[in-house]
């Protein structure tokens, strides 16, 4: 009996470190969020069938002491080993970070591991531990969520502290304007836009990457903040309904951006109204006289603005109040347009970034600049400067190939001007997706209608997955689309090679439509 322990110990070991390694990347990847990876474990209860098996296997070794059973599970955790040793190499990439949060995670359940065994011995003897052993490797799924649970306390706690060090800090700062920039989506382009063209003026502090959370901020603020900083642009994400107030409470905003309103995460907000009542939680953080920039051709936005008369300014592509982009210009090699001020003052302005929704966000940064004090004329250069943000809409050339990197989070009205901006080029135009997440119940409608807008700007049609991508191609050959052109394939890699390859006369232009992160 004690060999047979020892055995199962040795194999429960390196399998119990395999799938809390698994099952702690995918709570990272969901936010550290219950009731996100509760949803995801519904959603992908197959793919950790083995987990099942062995708690059951677990059970009835317990109760039964047989030999057959030791031998089952020796199977089982060698089974777990390769298997979830498989699935640490393909989830490459977003890669599990090792944070504070995620140790103290760690330490907790490796923790309640020794303290179930350890009793066990104790008042069973070692007749049950080889059951017990299978039945925590197999827990691995949900034992991340009881941590999250006992160590919220410490979490809020640890917070908390972090959170008034930077209210202290930003309130020692009285000569710092606070820029708030959110949106559905376009509020990363956006804060890095809006960077590129007041840096010329002004000492800027932006958050970095996504850091757009309320620990986000607070990294930002007591890792990077400076005296001489006089202007902070503050990325805004939310998720739910009261996060975007969340952010505000931290960093004061004195004047706000709202890029877009859309039907992005609806599986947690789970409506639009929710949505947009999230957004303008920065319009009701602005003090007295600050300034709101709102994207003007953005439905859900005008419908809400109604709300804020005092202190708006739109950008748009229409004609209108505000700030417009008109005679936009569209190649390989950039974008020219336009931009009328309420003033009636017009400049002429280049860009390398191509996309329609590109030149919006462009013109409402040019539209914080000029209120702040820069004359559009000042802005050529600086827009001149901006560089593509990574994944999004960014161009790379090889050779008779250009690859547009549109890869990050797609959403229903970005996808659109995606395909539609590929329709300009004048070659074999190439679409690789693997669809679109998070829109709830609606999903597979935003997918379908994705596919018929492809239809009418692609030549091919390579599709990544085929759970997500069964709607996309519903649509694609509603629409008459050669079947022989619109092709699924499992993997990203083997839909790149295959357009690569593609025969044909022209320059090939392969877009690049969003990249489903490892948790999908």
């Amino acid at each position: 009996m004690i060999v047979r322990t020892i055995i199962a110990a040795a194999l429960a070991a390196y399998a119990l470190f395999l799938t809390m390694r698994h099952n702690m990347h995918m709570f990272q990847l969901n936010g550290y969020k219950n009731d996100e990876h509760i949803n995801w474990i519904k959603k992908n209860l197959r793919q950790q069938w083995l987990l099942g098996f062995g708690l059951v296997l677990g059970v009835l070794r317990i109760i039964f002491p047989l030999l057959v059973l030791d031998i089952l599970i020796y199977l089982t955790l060698l089974l777990d080993i390769l298997v979830y040793r498989a699935m640490r190499r393909l989830n490459t990439k977003k890669k599990l970070v090792y944070t504070a949060r995620v140790k103290r995670m760690i330490v907790t359940i490796l923790v309640i591991v020794s303290v179930i065994v350890t009793l066990t011995a104790v008042f069973f003897g070692i007749g049950p531990i080889t059951g017990v052993l299978m039945v925590l490797v197999s827990a691995q799924w949900c034992l991340n969520l009881v941590a999250n649970v006992i160590n919220h306390p410490i979490e809020k706690a640890i917070s908390r502290y972090f959170i008034n060090d930077a209210k202290r800090m930003l309130s020692e700062t009285p000569n710092l304007t606070v820029i708030g920039v959110t949106g559905s989506y376009g509020k990363t382009s956006m804060k890095f836009f809006l960077q590129t063209l007041l840096q010329s003026r002004y000492n800027v502090l932006v958050t970095p990457g996504n850091y757009n959370t309320p620990l986000g901020v607070t990294i930002t603020v007591r890792n990077q903040l400076k005296p001489s900083h006089e202007i902070f642009i503050c990325e805004m994400g939310a998720r739910r309904v009261g996060e975007i107030k969340e952010v505000c409470d931290i960093a004061h905003p004195d004047h706000g951006i709202i890029t877009s309103v859309g039907p992005q995460h609806l599986e947690t907000f789970f409506s639009m109204e929710n949505i947009q009542k999230t957004k303008f939680e920065l319009a009701d953080a602005l003090p007295e006289g600050g300034m709101l920039f709102l994207n003007g051709d953005n439905a859900y936005i005008q419908e809400k603005a109604a709300e804020y008369p005092a202190k708006t300014f739109y950008y748009a592509e229409k004609e209108g109040e505000g700030y417009q982009a008109k005679e936009i210009s569209v190649s390989q090699f950039g974008t020219e347009f336009t931009v009328c001020a309420p003033t009636g003052e017009e400049e002429r302005f280049q860009m390398k970034l191509i996309g329609a929704h590109n030149v919006i966000n462009v013109v409402g940064a040019i539209a914080v600049a000029n209120r702040l004090g820069i004359p559009l004329k000042e802005l050529k250069i600086p827009v001149r400067r901006i560089q593509p943000v990574e994944h999004r809409m960014q161009m790379r050339e090889h050779g008779l190939v250009t690859v547009i990197d549109d890869a990050y989070n797609s959403n229903p009205i970005g996808s659109k001007a995606a395909v539609e901006t590929l329709a300009m080029f004048d070659g074999i135009r190439i679409l690789i997706t693997p669809g679109m997440v998070e829109l709830g119940d609606q999903e597979r409608e935003y997918n379908y209608k994705f596919g018929t807008y492809a239809a009418d700007c692609c030549d091919y049609i390579l599709l990544v997955g085929k759970k997500h991508t069964e709607p996309i191609r519903e649509g694609v050959l509603s629409k008459g689309f050669p079947e022989e052109k619109c092709l699924v394939y499992d993997r990203l890699e083997d839909a790149v090679s295959y357009a690569y390859a593609i025969k044909g006369q022209g320059h090939k232009y392969i877009l690049l439509e969003n990249d489903l992160p490892d948790n999908y």
